[in-house]
Parts: C-alpha cells; structure tokens; sequence
C-alpha cells in the first residue's frame, strides 16, 4: 500500500490573507511527502506543485494533520480537482469527530511521543522571506515524520494521547489502519 504523508507550509499568515475564508490565497512555500512505497521524503517548492498534486492523486491514501481543512485549501490556489475527494485519513479531523475539540500536533506529539515539533508555522513564514530553504523544508520534514510517528502508535496502541486542560495527559481510542 502507498500511503503518501504530507504536510506543506505557506508564503503568508492567515490574518495577511484576511481570515480562514482564504487559506488558498496563503500559497505554498514548501511541501514535504513521504511515501510508505519508496520508504522516502520528497520535498516540493511551489513551482513543484503540480508534481506534489500528481503524487497526492497518485497515493492510495494520504495522511495528514488538517489536510482537509487547512492544506488541501491552501492547494486550491493550483488546482481545480477536489483534493477532499482523495483516499486520505486526516488525523486531526479524526480526533475532532472523537473528542469535540481540536488539539495541536505538538500537543498530540508530546504527550504520545514524548517528543516536540522543532518550530511553527509562523517560523516557517519568516524562514521563507529569509530565504532559508533549507531550515524550511527540514521543519516541514520533521512534521511530516511526527504525524508519521504519530499515525503508527495510533495504529498499532489504539489510542493516542493528549493533555487536557488541567493538563492531564488523557487517552483517545483511535482505529488507524
């Protein structure tokens, strides 16, 4: 099975594009996939996105973290297919449907993995006007091998784990497969 992770980051913030009403107006800075078939990252600039929609399409699932609601809209700048009709399993919409509430990455990650993710998507934006290639498409890859992480505990605990508000780490049954 090709399972594609993805995560990708943006040019612009979501107050510069005027709310979450425009996220395709954001544009991609980078994008990050890894294939279960090849065992690979592949990293995407912009004027690689065609490449990343082909590679998207051609995956029998994709998994993300907010791909529904935030990449895939960010991709619609490009494309005019329905990216949301794609085989995908969105980890965080998952969790949403489960707990009623969203909960961060970095949250998820600390308390299933113990680990934390190196940066955020306001870094990233500076990165990008700085010209740090580099560090961007790193921070990109290491979100992609945290939601990778994440996914395979899930699939093989059956749960995941999070804080609540008093700060309490709590277990969710999930059924990844």
């Amino acid at each position: 099975m090709n399972d594609l992770f993805f995560d990708l980051e943006t040019q612009k913030s979501i107050q510069e594009v005027g709310g979450r009403e425009n996220l395709k107006l954001l544009r991609v800075s980078v994008a990050v996939t890894f294939s279960t078939a090849t065992n690979e990252f592949k990293a995407y600039t912009e004027k690689e996105v065609p490449a990343l929609i082909a590679d998207l399409k051609a995956a029998e699932r994709v998994i993300g973290f907010n791909v529904l609601n935030f990449d895939y809209q960010v991709l619609k700048f490009y494309t005019q297919d329905r990216l949301s009709e794609l085989p995908t399993l969105d980890l965080l919409d998952d969790l949403y449907n489960k707990l009623g509430f969203r909960i961060g990455l970095d949250a998820l990650a600390q308390a299933t993995l113990g680990k934390n993710k190196s940066a955020d998507g306001l870094q990233a934006i500076q990165w990008f006007r700085e010209g740090k290639l580099d560090e961007l498409i790193s921070y990109c890859r290491d979100d992609v091998a945290v939601t990778k992480q994440l996914y395979e505990f899930g699939r093989d605990k059956g749960f995941v784990q999070y804080p609540d508000r008093s700060r309490r780490i709590q277990q969710v049954k999930v059924t990844w497969r």
